[in-house]
This record gives structure tokens, C-alpha cells and sequence, in this order.
């Protein structure tokens, strides 16, 4: 990694590589591989999709905004990457259903890549919470999720090796100041990954939770820009700085190479030490 805010996605193609270099690509790199990435314009899915196509997967992904599709289209198109992006509402069962059958149409009857990264949030305490917006948050978050990885399994399947990542966060592993329902949906997935590792890895399919901390993307530097908050995060993080897209990215596209072949049924942080800090008084680790 050249630096934490540069790209990490070169525009120029790779260097002659030789017999051991190559070995290592085989494992770590993605060619040949279909991927299906949910909210993939913006923010982590964003720099998932851009990994996921750098490293040679064909990649079909899905957002909201057409104009957001097109914008990164415009981005993707001559950097030579093998992708393509469709509108869907994943709160929606039907849009699932036929998300699955324009991804079947885009790469094929096998799916070797599925990361469940579309997710809400409402920031609202426990006692004032309306069930109308716990209802849109489970069924954007977990609903779309299982029901989206239920209806790919045949593809997953036929893949013979398939890597199916649910995009969680530290809020499923620990308390945070944020909306319980939210923090309720990413703690099921972590338990999601476990039973689809059990059920499914006979069939070749692994599943893993990625739990990110406070990352460095459009929305997250938002609440950031308040300074008092944003010493208080970093604060709370070991390593006293809030991480990149790329460093969630790399383990995603890790995770779904075959250097990770025998991992399944983790819920992996990404999050500089956040959950691994405990108590230690006040500047203790300055």
C-alpha cells in the first residue's frame, strides 16, 4: 500500500511478471471470478467494486441512483474494468429477484463473488424508536441480505467456489452510540456467516462478516468534520486514526481469493484496535 490516501487502483497496466509472481497472483487475484456487490457506488462498496475489478473479477453491481451509475461507469469504463451497474431497491423483494436474474444475465450461471454491502441506518434512541423505520431498517439491512443470498445460492453453487461477504460493522460486535435496529442487523449477519459456513460449505461456499469502525468515506467524514467528535473516535482507536476504504476493500478482495480458502464462518474487524481496547485511562496510549 503506497500510502493511506493515495488510490491503491493503478490506471496502467501491470508489470512482466515472473513464474513465482505469478503463483502469488493466482492465489490473491480474481480473474475469471463474477462478483454481484450491493450499494456499490458510493462510500466502501464503491472502493469493493473498483478492488474487486482491478484484481480481473467481472463484477455486476447495484445502487439507487442511476445518476450514480453512470457517473462511475464514466469513472470505470476506460480504466478497462469488466463491470456493470443496474438500478435496485434491495428493500424490496421483488427487486431482488430480479437482481438475481439480470446478475445470471451479466455473468453467467455461476456467482463465485456476493458481498451483501446496501445497509440504513436511523440514529434514533431505543424509546422513540417508530416501528415504520425499524421495519425499512431490517428490511434494508438483514431481509435484503438473507433473502438475496437465499435466492443466489444456485448460482453460488454451480460456482463449485464461491465467497459470500456480508458487510457488518463493529456495531454488531459491541455497543455503540448509534440506532439499535441498525446495530440488531449487523450483529445477526455475524451470526448469519456462521450458520451459511456450516450449511453451505460442503457445496464450496464460504461466508464471512467484514466489521468495519469508523472508515474515511463520504458519509462517515460528515459526523467526522465535528472536531470534539472526531478526537473522541479517534480516542477510542489505538492506532489514533480512522481508516481508509481501501484497508476494508483489501480485505474483502482477500477474503474471496484463494488465499483465504480455508476461512469461513468469521466476523472479521477492520477497525485500528476499537474493539480490542477495553478500558485504559485517559491518555495512557499517547
Amino acid at each position: 500500500m503506497s500510502s493511506l490516501t493515495g488510490s491503491l487502483f493503478p490506471t496502467t497496466a501491470p508489470a512482466k511478471h515472473d513464474a513465482a509472481s505469478s503463483r502469488a497472483l493466482a492465489r490473491f487475484g480474481l480473474e475469471d471470478k463474477t462478483a454481484l456487490v450491493t450499494g456499490g457506488t458510493k462510500g466502501l462498496g464503491r472502493a469493493i467494486v473498483m478492488e474487486l475489478a482491478q484484481l480481473g473479477a467481472k463484477v455486476l453491481f447495484c445502487a439507487r441512483s442511476q445518476s450514480d451509475i453512470d457517473t462511475c461507469m464514466g469513472e470505470w469504463t476506460p480504466l478497462g474494468y469488466d463491470v456493470k451497474g443496474v438500478t435496485a431497491d434491495l428493500s424490496d423483494e421483488a427487486a431482488r429477484a430480479e437482481l438475481i436474474k439480470q446478475a445470471e444475465a451479466f455473468l453467467g450461471p455461476c456467482l463465485h463473488i456476493l458481498v451483501n454491502n446496501v445497509g440504513t441506518n436511523k440514529r434514533t434512541p431505543i424509546a422513540s424508536f417508530e416501528l415504520e423505520d425499524y421495519r425499512h431498517v431490517m428490511q434494508t439491512n438483514l431481509e435484503s441480505c438473507f433473502h438475496l443470498t437465499q435466492l443466489a445460492f444456485p448460482l453460488l453453487k454451480a460456482s463449485g467456489n464461491a465467497s459470500v461477504i456480508l458487510m457488518s460493522s463493529v456495531a454488531g460486535l459491541t455497543a455503540l452510540k448509534t440506532g439499535a435496529p441498525y446495530a440488531m442487523t449487523k450483529a445477526a449477519m455475524c451470526q448469519f456467516v456462521k450458520n451459511l459456513a456450516c450449511e453451505w460449505g460442503s457445496q464450496g461456499i464460504r461466508a464471512n462478516a467484514v466489521c468495519p469502525w469508523y472508515i474515511a468515506t463520504e458519509l462517515a467524514n460528515q459526523v467526522l468534520a465535528d472536531e470534539g467528535y472526531s478526537r473522541k473516535v479517534v480516542s477510542a482507536t489505538p492506532m489514533r486514526r480512522v481508516g481508509q476504504p481501501e484497508e476494508v476493500s483489501g480485505l474483502v478482495t482477500f477474503l474471496c481469493s484463494q488465499a483465504a480458502s480455508y476461512i469461513t464462518g468469521q466476523a472479521i474487524a477492520v477497525d485500528g484496535g476499537f474493539t480490542s481496547l477495553g478500558f485504559y485511562p485517559e491518555g495512557y496510549l499517547d
